[in-house]
């Protein structure tokens, strides 16, 4: 993505705003035009991070990343390979949809040891994943085959021949 069109922009912007100004605003905005370029720059790419980073939440288990090509952003989307046989219904994790959950997305702070990031980070290297996307799958993964919380279940009792619990 080429960054000079909308750098360009922000300079006829900064010169049609001191024109009224006369000649001193006018040398004045194009003075700070050139010094604030940088700037203007670093700024394009914090919003574009951001957004590819929102997107990337929406996409889950497919990540978007934000590559530098010398001084120009690029969009890169990764998708997850296929296991190794396995087709592809069986190898997606079922997703927020499909189990009825439309809640939107929501953000959580995971404090994990170091180790332990270290292999997660590992796995979602090898699945071309993101970690975040990766985690998601994990844990979507983990939980489908759960009963939802405070549904009927049965427990037995170790060494006892009761039974306690709730039966359909």
């Amino acid at each position: 993505m080429e960054l000079t069109p909308y750098l360009t922009e922000l300079r006829t912007q900064l010169a049609a705003a001191a024109e009224p100004g006369g000649p001193e605003a006018r040398d004045l905005a194009d003075r700070l035009a050139a010094t604030l370029e940088s700037t203007f720059r670093l700024a394009l790419l914090d919003a574009l991070s951001a957004a590819t980073a929102e997107i990337t939440q929406e996409l889950a288990p497919v990540s978007v990343e934000l590559r530098l090509r010398g001084r120009d952003p690029e969009f890169v989307v990764v998708v997850p390979p296929e296991p190794a046989g396995v087709g592809r219904a069986a190898a997606e994790a079922p997703s927020a949809s499909a189990s009825g959950d439309d809640d939107a997305m929501t953000r959580i702070n995971l404090r994990l040891g170091q180790d332990l990031k270290d292999r997660v980070e590992d796995a979602a290297r090898a699945t071309g994943m993101s970690v975040n996307a990766w985690l998601v799958r994990a844990a979507t993964s983990t939980l489908a085959d759960r009963p939802p919380a405070g549904s009927p279940t049965w427990t037995t009792a170790r060494g006892s021949d009761h039974y306690r619990g709730w039966a359909r």
